[in-house]
């Protein structure tokens, strides 16, 4: 998929102790250098309060994404200190970290995947949602205060050398007291909440606050537009007619014809059509089927994430063999 992004190793490491200590130094000459100058080639995507780029720190010999926030947009500061709040106690493998901030933040990131056709590997796109859930059974169950994303979207994963995949970009984010079984001071009503549009979950429009739900939701539709090549906003989609809706139907003899086209490859021949084995079905008729019920309509008929993980892990043993 277009919007993952691509990182070699730090060969430089910090300890834990020595970020939480203090910020990396960086100035903005270092970073105008990194990004090529903010090129709009080195533009990884665009929101509502700013850019993010990337680019390669020579001095630490890392690559980075630079988020440079539009101090003018409404909200803007707003949002980077949410981030900040939200990433505060987190350490996850999947979940990315600011390393430092003036103005603008320095988050670990990644250079962009260049055009190699990784994506046509189902097993590369599992490990990908893998990484996602796993990324969201730590946020939601890892600590006290649950983290609920907010803004779950192919354009907030990133991926590293080893083909690793990280939750970015938590400005929406919002913490729950779930110790205490209410809702703290930043778990506010949807309607102080801007998702994006095709993955925000419908109860959200319905004024229902925040939730873990919710981001399974979005989770879900992140999974199959990662089966099926399209964006839930896609042209084909409207009158009743929903990616969720699209996919189910499909399932299972249908999978084979509505799954993205780049995964077919490997099993096309010429004047025969696709020949697929009966394990490679199953495996997309499988991962349609998470997709599916992590996007159902009502928050309680949605898959628990744990049983996410598991069903996705009995997938890639699947593609192992």
């Amino acid at each position: 998929m277009s919007n993952y992004l691509f990182r070699k190793k730090p060969k430089i490491f910090y300890s834990s102790r020595s970020l939480q200590n203090r910020y990396l130094k960086v100035s903005y000459g270092e970073l105008h250098e990194a990004t090529n100058g903010f090129s709009s080639s080195n533009l990884v995507g665009a929101g509502s309060y700013g850019s993010v780029y990337r680019g390669y720190l020579l001095h630490f010999e890392q690559s980075v994404a630079v988020k440079v926030l539009n101090l003018e947009a409404c909200g803007a500061s707003k949002c980077f200190t949410a981030e900040c709040k939200a990433l505060e106690k987190i350490k996850h493998q999947n979940v990315l970290n600011i390393l430092t901030y003036f103005s603008e933040s320095l988050l670990h990131s990644d250079e962009v995947l260049e055009s190699r056709n990784l994506n046509i590997n189902l097993q590369l796109r599992v490990n990908i949602a893998l990484d996602v859930a796993n990324a969201l059974d730590y946020l939601h169950h890892g600590s006290e205060q649950a983290v609920v994303h907010c803004d779950i979207k192919p354009s907030n994963v990133l991926i590293d050398d080893d083909f690793v995949a990280h939750l970015g970009d938590f400005g929406l984010a919002r913490l729950l007291n779930v110790v205490m079984g209410h809702a703290s001071r930043d778990q506010v009503s949807s309607s102080a909440i801007k998702g994006t549009i095709g993955y925000v979950p419908p109860e959200y429009g319905a004024g229902v606050r925040v939730s873990p739900q919710g981001d399974i939701y979005s989770y879900g539709i992140l999974v199959l537009e990662m089966l099926t090549g399209k964006k839930p906003t896609d042209d084909m989609f409207g009158e009743g007619l929903t990616l969720h809706k699209f996919c189910m139907m499909a399932i299972p003899e249908g999978i084979p014809e509505i799954v993205d086209s780049r995964l077919l490859v490997p099993y096309t021949r010429e004047g025969t059509g696709v020949v697929m084995d009966t394990n490679i079905r199953e495996c997309l008729a499988s991962f349609a089927r998470i997709g599916v019920a992590c996007s159902a309509e009502l928050p309680v008929r949605r898959l628990g994430i744990k049983d996410v993980v598991m069903e996705l892990n009995a997938i890639k043993q699947k593609l192992s063999f």
